[in-house]
């Protein structure tokens, strides 16, 4: 019933019911698009040493800041409200209020520019996306804090 041919580049076909087509110039081509596909890989990959963490935790964000010739850290603690894509696109967004201004702040997981993020509190949500915390001041707004129970013997 799998009748399916597939056909290479030299138009032979590749596989019919488990017969191979060999050909070297086909073969060389496979490994160097493996190669290829390998090293785009790589720099895509991201290797960021931050806690783990999700919408509901309360974080501190270590960012540095270029002004003129000179670089410090600074730091912006608030609730994660929400993470967004994977890997190399990775984002999340950190809410804090500012002299009862809400102020929120978007930071790409893999940038170079975050020094460290600390996780403060782990917060108990059940959904993904917090954002109904922008309609919220005050008690409204607190979200639960998970206990954890660190029993040494």
């Amino acid at each position: 019933m799998n009748n399916l041919v597939y056909l290479c580049p030299c138009s032979k076909p590749l596989f019919t019911q488990g017969k191979v087509c060999i050909n070297s110039k086909l073969i060389k081509i496979f490994n160097k698009m493996s190669l290829l596909l390998d090293y785009v890989k790589k720099q895509l990959a991201t290797e960021t040493k931050h806690p783990k963490f999700k919408a509901g935790d309360t974080i501190t964000v270590s960012y540095k800041i270029k002004e003129g010739e000179k670089e410090r850290i600074q730091q912006f603690t608030g609730v994660v409200i929400q993470r967004k894509n994977e890997k190399a696109t990775a984002s999340f967004t950190v809410r804090k209020m500012s002299n009862g201004i809400g102020v929120e702040r978007i930071f790409p997981t893999a940038s170079p520019f975050i020094d460290k993020i600390d996780l403060n509190k782990v917060g108990v949500v059940r959904r993904a996306k917090l954002f109904y915390l922008r309609d919220r001041t005050g008690k409204a707004a607190r979200i639960r804090e998970k206990i954890q129970n660190n029993k040494e013997a």
